[in-house]
């Protein structure tokens, strides 16, 4: 075969390997969709080459790639604070087993307390990356992306032990088409999320959860879902399918940390969700922490869920079948012991109008309420024989 033919076949066979890949790279927007946003301000900083940017940048935290994403991606940990000695004889349900989770892990006051960030696991949630990159620049600065100075958050770096997972789905992110949802309908935002049937209707939450994998009737596949269609927030914790579930949670068990979030967004005011299926001491000490939250966004005028809110902590349930998910955050408590919560943060969306800045402001305050909350009320758990 003549040279150029053999050239030619190549180049053919290139193109078609971009195209059989094309539904895993950023997605084109639709004729009928609203244009990207030109304008997002340079301290918003949401997208996968942000973060590469801040780990190359790093000089006191020490970043790690504990997982390969099936679209080829790395899922990064920025670790603050040498990793506390727990004196582990035991994983975390066997030392309760024991009647104390000191064989699984001693907290004394000489320990420090280890806070655990864990990023978006859905992709078109990309807030929760712009607050945690900015979280890396106050660790390593004491200055958010904007200038702004929060030396108490930059102090609290120097008592705890601080582990960072800037996006928990990588391939998500990717394929998400928009920075930002700032000032975009909460339809657009719906459907790059949850993704479409092949007949083009949007699949929505909660009936996005209803096929998982997400394989077989998927127009679009959302940033919900990772290139193997697993939604992470829902995989099966007791044999994990993605390998971003398994780093996360081996971080879990290896590290202990005292509190851990996992970062979400939806067209909605800035709250806490309580752990299902957390036991009642936990959920009271979440709902607690939910309510001086919310006061504090009231008291700093950002958007929030109003006076008198709070979270409900009953654990009756007299359904015939289960009312709320075991999902991530309830598997990270049984998994190592954490007070482990999700948190919603607004999109920006034209539903919701929060503006970059309160974006920005509601992430960095939530960290430091969470930081505050553990230091003034750490559980210890010592040896009592």
């Amino acid at each position: 075969m003549k040279p150029g033919k053999i050239l030619c076949r190549y180049f053919v066979i290139i193109v078609l390997m971009f195209i059989a890949q094309s539904s895993f790279a950023q997605l084109a927007l639709q004729a009928d969709d609203p244009p990207r946003k030109t304008n997002i301000p340079e301290f918003y900083k949401s997208k996968l080459s942000d973060i590469e940017t801040e780990i190359k940048g790093l000089k006191t935290g020490k970043a790690k790639v504990i997982a390969t994403s099936p679209g080829g991606l790395p899922v990064y940990a920025v670790f603050y604070g040498e990793k506390e000695n727990f004196q582990s004889h035991a994983n975390y349900n066997s030392a309760v087993g024991a009647r104390n989770p000191v064989y699984y892990a001693m907290k004394d006051e000489n320990t420090k307390p280890v806070v655990y960030f864990i990023g978006p696991v859905h992709g078109q949630e990309p807030e929760g990356i712009v607050g945690l990159i900015n979280l890396i620049r106050v660790a390593e600065t004491g200055k958010d992306y904007r200038g702004k100075a929060w030396p108490e958050l930059k102090n609290f770096f120097e008592q705890c032990r601080v582990i960072i997972i800037p996006c928990g789905n990588p391939d998500g992110r990717k394929r998400c088409p928009y920075d930002s949802f700032v000032g975009i309908p909460q339809e657009t935002m719906t459907k790059y999320g949850q993704g479409t049937k092949k007949d083009g209707t949007l699949w929505r939450w909660p009936h996005s959860k209803s096929l998982h994998p997400m394989v077989g009737d998927v127009g679009i596949l959302g940033a919900y879902y990772n290139n193997n269609g697993i939604n992470i927030m829902h995989d099966e914790f007791f044999s994990p399918m993605a390998e971003e579930t398994k780093a996360i949670f081996k971080i879990a068990m290896e590290e202990a940390p005292d509190i851990a979030v996992s970062l979400h967004s939806c067209s909605c005011n800035p709250f806490i969700i309580q752990n299902a299926h957390a036991p009642y001491f936990m959920k009271e000490r979440i709902a607690d922490l939910a309510q001086k939250l919310n006061q504090q966004y009231i008291d700093l005028e950002l958007p929030n869920m109003g006076q008198g809110w709070g979270l409900s902590i009953s654990v009756d349930d007299f359904s015939p079948f289960p009312q709320q998910s075991f999902n991530m955050v309830s598997a990270l408590h049984y998994a190592s012991g954490t007070m482990a919560f999700t948190f919603e943060s607004p999109h920006g969306t034209i539903e919701d109008g929060a503006t970059y800045d309160e974006i920005l402001d509601i992430q960095l305050v939530l960290y430091r309420e969470m930081f505050s909350y553990i230091m003034d009320n750490r559980l210890y758990w010592k040896n009592t024989e």
